[in-house]
């Protein structure tokens, strides 16, 4: 008898083919950090390969932290303005663009920790009268 596909096994090809769609579309934001060859593969060979146990801690950290979400998207339109500036000639060393990232990052995780969150007060609903 020939061998037969369930379900689970097209699932599974689903997962991982979503797995290399996310590593390949990360390969402009790795090289607006570096354009090392090797760390570029290496990074996106880490990603593929833990990608989906890391976002399940990056899910629950930005319900964690409420502003962390702005860290990040600060992040993501840094580099792509990095991108933008190299094709320009721009170039910012790659100790500058880590320290962004980091600061960044830690200014979204901060400000979670320092600032109040803020009111999901829609201006609806009931008044309690």
């Amino acid at each position: 008898k020939g061998s037969v596909a369930t379900p689970l096994l097209l699932a599974l090809v689903c997962i991982e083919l979503s797995d290399v769609v996310f590593a390949v579309d990360s390969v402009p934001a790795v090289f607006g950090v570096t354009t090392d060859p090797f760390l570029a593969l290496s990074s996106n060979a880490c990603a593929v390969l833990g990608l989906r146990q890391l976002y399940t801690l990056i899910a629950e950290a930005v319900d964690a932290f409420e502003y962390l979400m702005y860290g990040v998207a600060f992040v993501l339109a840094f580099i792509g303005l990095k991108l933008l500036g190299s094709f320009a000639g721009v170039e910012v060393p790659t100790e500058v663009s880590l320290a962004v990232v980091v600061a960044s990052i830690g200014a979204g995780v901060g400000a979670s920790l320092l600032l109040p969150p803020p009111d999901d007060d829609s201006g609806g609903g009931s008044s309690g009268e």
